[in-house]
């Protein structure tokens, strides 16, 4: 998502040649109009030697000015790349799966810092928690690594009326997540069952669709709670104005989109404390990212649900900081000024 935002506030400055290693380019559908050219390899990465062997012929058949890797799904790449042609180099990493949600695998501390300490690599990171992973159990150098916030389209999302509140009606609790192990969308539904008595008047909207989605909904049966399932969207901006509250309830995340764009819709954030997620938001909202552990999710929730002064005073705090300082044209100037 963030390859095909650059790339469209780049327009054709670059060219660029893609190759999705799953396989799945459904993202071009965003890309219209850019030069691109879509690669396709049938590899099978169990098979290490023939896999390096491809990797090997498909940059050599490039040639590319410079080659973009992103998390550790790609780094293989980074590897061929350092003992063969080692063209300039841009790794990204943005996070973890849930295998690295409470720490990191030494077989793959070791090969990070193997593959992304060449002299031709610079390594991205969007969060100031990977940046000390990176310079601590990475062992990479300070010259080597860059932080560069994400961004989103500030406009897009912004909210007029936002300023009065939502007229009436119930309190709307929501997130917009895939539902995914590592985004604990259970803890959520379990959290919101246990308000009380606020529960009578609040609502619980889920957008986004997953392998979790079914259990998600089973579980909410269980608890006996009525739970809005909205499904896949493109579109987050339609959802977040129907929202009073957003909700954020992962075991792991670092510099998470959804928490932008809510604080660019002018949104109040309760989320669980996992990367930078209690700096990014603005310091009216900082009390409200807790530990994932014991009650304090809970309790962040109910006094937002609580409090309707303290959940327009903090949305406003929240839009004012995405503004100033996460905005895409913001993110996409660094990545010129690194890949220029």
């Amino acid at each position: 998502m963030r390859f095909a935002q650059l790339a469209r506030l780049h327009g054709s400055r670059y060219r660029h040649t893609v190759l999705a290693l799953d396989q799945n380019y459904d993202m071009a559908s965003r890309l219209a109009g850019i030069p691109i050219a879509y690669e396709k390899l049938h590899f099978d990465k169990r098979n290490i030697l023939d896999s390096w062997r491809q990797f090997r012929t498909a940059l050599g058949a490039i040639q590319p000015d410079v080659l973009l890797t992103y998390n550790w799904g790609a780094i293989e790449w980074a590897l061929v790349n350092r003992w063969s042609r080692a063209v300039r180099h841009i790794h990204v990493e943005d996070g973890f799966g849930p295998e690295e949600a409470q720490k990191q695998l030494l077989r793959r501390v070791w090969t990070r810092r193997l593959a992304l300490s060449g002299r031709n690599t610079t390594v991205v990171l969007p969060s100031r928690n990977l940046m000390r992973i990176a310079l601590g159990q990475w062992s990479l150098s300070a010259g080597r690594v860059r932080f560069i916030p994400n961004g989103v389209d500030c406009a897009r999302f912004a909210v007029p009326s936002r300023e009065a509140g939502r007229d009436g009606g119930r309190i709307v609790i929501g997130t917009i997540a895939t539902l995914r192990r590592e985004k604990n969308i259970a803890r959520l539904i379990q959290t919101f069952a246990r308000i009380s008595p606020q529960r009578s008047m609040a609502d619980l909207m889920i957008v986004g669709d997953g392998a979790e989605r079914a259990d998600l909904e089973r579980l909410a049966n269980e608890l006996g709670v009525q739970v809005r399932f909205v499904g896949q969207t493109n579109r987050p901006e339609d959802w977040l104005p129907q929202m009073d509250i957003f909700a954020l309830s992962s075991d792991t995340e670092q510099m998470p989109l959804s928490v932008l764009e809510a604080m660019a819709a002018g949104l109040p954030i309760v989320a669980t404390a996992v990367g930078d997620v209690a700096q990014m938001v603005s310091e009216a909202n900082a009390a409200y990212v807790v530990p994932a552990n014991g009650d304090a999710f809970l309790e962040a929730l109910t006094r937002l649900v609580d409090d309707r002064s303290a959940r327009h005073e903090i949305g406003r705090a929240n839009e004012k900081k995405a503004r100033a300082n996460f905005d895409e044209g913001v993110m996409a100037a660094r990545y010129a000024e690194l890949i220029g």
